[in-house]
């Protein structure tokens, strides 16, 4: 008999939806396989939806809640569900990146962990403790394999110009980090931005965030805070994220002239023997 898991209903919205789902399939004498070939879809994701690994569509919602008989009950769920956080295996920024079809992100502190190199994620990571530093190390390069794809997503990075300046690791650390991102000029799926200092108040001062697009499911806007990970696919929330987003890729420095900023600071403070290397710390 196959291991069927366990859900958790009051981990979260979605794990209630997902328990729910289960419930009236069940009911309905139903394998997975079977309610797939009734939605067109596999029942491999229908399963991913009922252990709230996947988030469902408001398209899949509306198809399943006819399928079983739930009279809008689960419509009424996916309601709550689309505006709740969501839970911590979903709220996984790899697995996020790795459906993603678009990732836009404005970084105002460090680079972003897709661009990272390995020596700068290193010191980003045991920034407050060792403890698997190595595994730590291990997810972040997996993470981005992503960008090595024949059909990678779009990644679209807005830095603060802070970033080029705060010295992560040492000059070296440095210098091979700024030359990493200038190698992403020409790759046209990747573009970066650098947010100038002379800007002054703009669209990100309440801190970094992330919005990630799919084809097959809701989108997320995503961030980080010191009390954890906050992410939700309410439409309405990640369409105002999407119009903070346009007005930073308005105010930052073009693609080209941020490449040249980039390169600029990367011989003026970090290359061997710059003048940088006898400037006091602010």
């Amino acid at each position: 008999m196959a291991n069927v898991k366990e859900l958790d209903p009051g981990a979260s919205p979605l794990h209630y939806f997902g328990a729910e789902l289960r419930r009236l399939r069940d009911e309905a004498g139903l394998t997975l396989a079977q309610l797939g070939s009734v939605l067109y879809c596999t029942g491999s994701l229908i399963g991913q939806i009922e252990t709230a690994a996947k988030t469902p569509t408001l398209d899949f919602v509306q198809r399943v809640d006819v399928a079983l008989g739930a009279d809008g009950a689960l419509l009424r769920l996916w309601d709550l569900v689309k505006r709740s956080r969501l839970p911590y295996k979903q709220r996984r920024v790899a697995e996020f990146e790795e459906s993603a079809n678009q990732i836009l992100t404005y970084q105002p502190q460090v680079v972003h962990g897709l661009l990272q190199t390995k020596a700068y994620a290193r010191e980003v990571l045991c920034a407050l403790s060792h403890d698997d530093l190595d595994a730590k190390m291990a997810g972040r390069l997996e993470r981005q394999r992503i960008l090595e794809r024949a059909a990678p997503p779009l990644l679209w990075v807005v830095l603060g110009e802070a970033v080029l300046h705060h010295e992560v690791g040492g000059q070296e650390t440095m210098r091979t980090q700024l030359l990493r991102l200038l190698q992403y000029r020409h790759v046209g799926q990747v573009n970066i931005q650098v947010l100038p200092f002379r800007l002054g108040v703009h669209a990100g001062l309440n801190g970094a965030f992330t919005l990630f697009s799919y084809e097959d499911q809701p989108n997320v806007a995503y961030a980080e805070s010191y009390e954890g990970v906050e992410a939700t696919v309410d439409p309405q929330e990640f369409r105002a994220r999407s119009l903070r987003y346009d007005h930073l890729r308005a105010a930052a420095l073009s693609p080209a002239d941020s490449a040249e900023l980039i390169a600029r600071v990367m011989e003026e403070r970090y290359e061997r023997g710059s003048r940088s290397a006898e400037w006091p710390m602010a």
